[in-house]
């Protein structure tokens, strides 16, 4: 039953969220551009962007595994308005934005045209589908499903459509099969995914999340930092074993407030780095913070991104929902939004 806060109905998107990875499959199934790449730059910004970095972590395993003495496809991300240097040479670049009008990503493309670099626009309109269209350049309309949908919600559309892409240049192995049958798997988990949510959220009220990961799945504990950010509309942080180790643990020494670390620990990284996942939280916990231990579920890097990201999503929606707090806006970024224009 809907919430009375969830006037968007962002639980339902939550929930639905895994068919996007095959909705992507589908949407850029016949998408080429020719070229020569040993890279891709993934240019975006806020929900925009957060499937840039899950991205990463997916293919550089999947790499690893299928030719792990050669070197993979290296995968860049730009966040702001200027094209890196490693944009300009044998560089696929993704344009990722899902109203289509950031005007951060809309300058990168800017730029991307004007020194004719092969490029490709995932939007849901805009004026990113506007360039495209103007400039001879492929571009993939995202689905709109619910009124008010927000890309923080959609990784999995962004992921699907950029993994096809590759797999259409032949510059990955297609693994589609397989990942929809842990997407299978995955939407059988969701009540008990969202349950784990829920049961976290009472515990968070009135603390800061602070989430802690390994480093392959840093990434994650960016993201579950950003779900809190928005859907809850509080403060949160994010590190990454062992190099907190070596500095932000010492400011436990002194909290400044009421915090709660959230460590996502996968049973397969490094076994020092499990033993400084238990020590610190022992240490951390002598100091009067709280530290719940969040084990990272699954037989596959995929299945343990996505799990643990559901779980991040239904905390944090009901965390909003304890605060008084509709979860789907974002009214402070379209406050800057209106500011920057004026």
């Amino acid at each position: 039953m809907k919430n009375k806060l969830d006037t968007y109905n962002f639980r339902q998107m939550i929930i639905d969220s895994p068919n996007q990875f095959r909705a992507g499959f589908d949407i850029a199934k016949d998408v080429h551009i020719p070229g020569f790449f040993k890279s891709i730059m993934i240019s975006g910004m806020g929900g925009s962007a957060l499937p840039g970095n899950i991205f990463r972590i997916y293919l550089n395993d999947l790499f690893h595994k299928d030719t792990p003495d050669e070197q993979p496809l290296a995968i860049y991300q730009n966040r702001s308005y200027n094209l890196p240097p490693e944009a300009f040479k044998d560089c696929l670049n993704f344009i990722c934005s899902y109203s289509g009008n950031t005007e951060e990503t809309i300058a990168s493309f800017e730029e991307a045209l004007k020194h004719n670099l092969p490029c490709i626009g995932l939007s849901s309109g805009g004026k990113v589908e506007e360039m495209c269209l103007a400039n001879d350049i492929p571009h993939i309309k995202l689905p709109i499903p619910f009124l008010g949908f927000q890309p923080r919600v959609g990784t999995g559309y962004f992921f699907g459509v950029m993994f096809q892409v590759l797999v259409n240049l032949g510059l990955i192995r297609d693994t589609t099969e397989e990942l929809l049958l842990e997407v299978e798997k995955m939407k059988q988990s969701v009540p008990d995914l969202e349950e784990q949510g829920k049961i976290l959220s009472k515990k968070l009220v009135g603390k800061t999340p602070v989430v802690y990961a390994t480093p392959q799945y840093k990434s994650v504990a960016m993201v579950w930092k950003i779900k809190f950010n928005e859907n809850a509309k509080t403060p949160a942080f994010w590190n990454f074993f062992p190099e907190l180790n070596h500095n932000e643990m010492v400011g436990w020494t002194l909290p400044q407030g009421k915090f709660m670390i959230l460590m996502l620990r996968d049973s397969d990284t490094h076994p020092r780095i499990l033993k400084r996942f238990e020590i610190t939280a022992e240490l951390l916990r002598s100091k009067g913070t709280d530290v719940e231990m969040i084990d990272m579920v699954g037989a596959s890097v995929f299945e343990k991104i996505f799990g643990t990201i559901l779980i991040a999503d239904f905390a944090s929606y009901y965390l909003a929902l304890e605060y008084g707090q509709n979860p789907t806006p974002v009214d402070m970024v379209e406050e800057l939004k209106a500011l920057l224009v004026a």
